[in-house]
């Protein structure tokens, strides 16, 4: 057991890639540099591939990037409402970085989601958006009389839940990232 705790936390550490000598040098992980490369495939990738819209007559490529986007749309539409529609770009941003996020580690490279620090910060984003979404539609008045609905004595639980769904959220893309990259004990 103690062979297998001990691999767990092998797996678990970050490793310094470099360091930026500014203010006594940061350290830069492996789960950062990483991030860099699917940041620039995505830009790349971005560019490339809506550098030639057009108006009239649109290409199969441009054809096929619409059929993706109204899909997309349709999808969180229903789950969002209307008003849901203007945090499309964040949520398809999300959506393709775990996919490549994940699927990187095919290539050789650990996947960045293998690092708690970015589900963390992935999780912490997506609580900042959800909040600030709520007081945006409903005022600040009305997100704080949010929590005391139906009966004030469930304040407390409606607070917590505030944290634990996308804590929840981070921890199990942070497991099932952990369980299916890990080398298997022998």
């Amino acid at each position: 057991m103690n062979d297998l705790a001990q691999k767990l936390i092998e797996e678990l550490q970050c490793e310094t890639v470099f360091t930026i000598p500014v203010l006594g040098g940061i350290p830069v992980s492996e789960a950062v540099v990483v991030t860099w490369i699917i940041m620039a495939l995505l830009i790349v990738i971005s560019i490339l591939l809506t550098r030639n819209l057009k108006v009239r007559n649109p290409g199969k490529l441009q054809l096929a990037l619409e059929s993706g986007y109204q899909l997309a749309e349709n999808f969180f539409g229903e789950l969002l409402g209307k008003n849901g529609l203007k945090y499309l770009p964040y949520l398809i941003s999300v959506l393709l970085y775990i996919a490549i996020a994940n699927l990187i580690g095919l290539i050789g490279f650990k996947p960045p989601t293998k690092d708690m620090g970015v589900t963390a910060g992935m999780a912490i984003l997506s609580i900042l958006l959800v909040e600030f979404a709520g007081i945006r539609q409903k005022g600040t008045k009305g997100w704080l009389k949010s929590f005391i609905e139906p009966i004030p004595i469930i304040a407390p639980i409606n607070l917590l839940e505030v944290v634990t769904r996308p804590l929840s959220l981070c921890m199990r893309l942070f497991g099932n990232c952990l369980l299916y990259t890990s080398p298997s004990p022998r």
